[in-house]
């Protein structure tokens, strides 16, 4: 079977470097395209020189021209504390980087994937979430640039698929976490595993009592590539994410016992807009995709707890 070239914008950041690599080990080339805004060259150092690796430094708000047959979108800033530093920016990255990804994808007739968020569900009043909710955002706070931005960006592929008969394909990711998370993200995972190893106080927004679930990367990214390569016309969305939920003072609790850390949890405000659950009605998935995680929270946070530790040695 020849091998299939593939475009991943973001490409350097946590999901984008993880999918280079399964793609590379799978015989494939990958063209990996990012600014650096919060991806890392760490992620794709040990890729360089590989002849079925290309890196180029590019930011999606412009046209980019090049040749390949599929595409993953997933060029956005993911977390509150990066997508809030620059908002306009970030808006830009969704609509103005759907545009030109999807311009390039019908002058290819390539299929192109967009990883969009279950952040489209706002602060929800169904739970579980599933692919028939709207959601419920708030459309001029401050989480609104990335909200608005990837709901924008879902309007624009099925726009595209209607308009241009495009062959898209869409995920809402929930949250998701392992190796390669940056560790100034502001996501929580992140955030009490760092907290934890240096002895910090654990800041938990609220009282703790908020629920989400959370998906290893291996699982999400199992998914993902069972909805690339899902037959033509099953375009989704489709909620990719682990349904068993927790709060998050649950979280930091195993957190703290998989360090064996000493750090206090320190109760502080919750920030505007802040959802206060979060759980992925994945019926669709199973049903189309034969996908579910395997991975749990336990085992998936050791993985992570074991990333931190060699990176803050």
């Amino acid at each position: 079977m020849d091998a299939i070239s593939y475009l991943i914008t973001g490409g350097a950041g946590f999901l984008g470097s993880h999918l280079c690599d399964r793609l590379i080990n799978a015989g494939d080339e990958v063209l990996c395209v990012d600014n650096f805004f919060t991806g890392s060259r760490k992620n794709i150092d040990h890729l360089i020189g590989n002849r079925c690796f290309e890196l180029m430094r590019h930011d999606v708000c412009f046209p980019l021209y090049v040749e390949v047959d599929r595409i993953y979108n997933f060029a956005c800033p993911a977390s509150p504390v990066h997508y809030q530093h620059d908002p306009v920016q970030t808006t830009k990255s969704s609509v103005h980087g759907a545009i030109n990804m999807l311009g390039l994808a019908k002058r290819l007739k390539a299929r192109i994937l967009q990883a969009s968020t279950s952040e489209i569900y706002g602060d929800p009043e169904v739970h579980p979430q599933t692919e028939r909710y709207w959601g419920r955002v708030n459309p001029i706070g401050i989480r609104s640039c990335y909200d608005e931005g990837k709901r924008c960006a879902e309007t624009l592929f099925f726009d595209y698929h209607r308009q241009h008969d495009l062959d898209i394909k869409v995920v809402r990711i929930f949250n998701t976490y392992g190796p390669r998370m940056h560790p100034d993200d502001g996501r929580v995972v992140s955030n009490f595993i760092v907290q934890a190893l240096k002895g910090n106080g654990i800041t938990i927004y609220g009282d703790g009592s908020q629920t989400r679930s959370f998906c290893y990367v291996d699982d999400l990214l199992d998914g993902i590539q069972a909805m690339m390569n899902s037959p033509e016309g099953f375009t989704g969305p489709v909620n990719l994410g682990n349904s068993c939920e927790f709060t998050i003072r649950e979280l930091a609790e195993v957190i703290l016992r998989l360090t064996g850390s000493r750090s206090k949890l320190q109760f502080v405000q919750l920030p505007a807009d802040d959802p206060k659950h979060r759980q992925p009605d994945t019926a669709l998935a199973e049903k189309y995709l034969g996908w579910a995680p395997k991975v749990s929270l336990e085992d998936g946070l050791k993985e992570t707890i074991r990333y931190f530790r060699i990176r803050m040695a």
